[in-house]
């Protein structure tokens, strides 16, 4: 039986973090919350993260920064970006990065879940695993 995608959630708000995490679970998917970059970095569940569903403002490290980070060190993982702020510049700049979603928050669980298939669909991603 093949293994539940492990999806990683940075946020430096609480009740998104919970709220998000809730969302996934009830989906099926296997999830796990980070208060900040430096935390999800630190932890054991990088390598096994199928998808990250980062904050793009947060204190520290950006959801930009995290994303660039992991792709320039080797370890790129299926981002999905979420924003109270969006703007067409941040957007355009993360399709440029190879960003999977740029969602605004609060989204809809069926965006989520569109961005979630997409990103564990791509091709380049059939290989990562938890």
């Amino acid at each position: 039986m093949a293994k539940k995608p492990v999806v990683s959630i940075v946020d430096d708000d609480p009740s998104v973090r919970e709220a998000t995490v809730d969302l996934l679970k009830s989906m099926g998917f296997i999830a796990e919350t980070f208060q900040c970059a430096d935390d999800f970095l630190k932890s054991d569940r990088l390598r096994g993260t199928s998808c990250l569903i980062s904050d793009v403002r947060m204190p520290g490290m950006t959801g930009f920064e995290l994303h660039n980070h992991l792709v320039s060190s080797g370890t790129p993982v299926p981002t999905i970006l979420v924003t109270a702020f969006p703007n067409d510049t941040d957007r355009a700049r993360a399709q440029r990065a190879g960003v999977f979603c740029y969602l605004t928050k609060p989204f809809k669980e069926s965006e989520l879940l569109a961005c979630l298939l997409l990103a564990l669909n791509s091709p380049n991603t059939s290989t990562r695993g938890g």
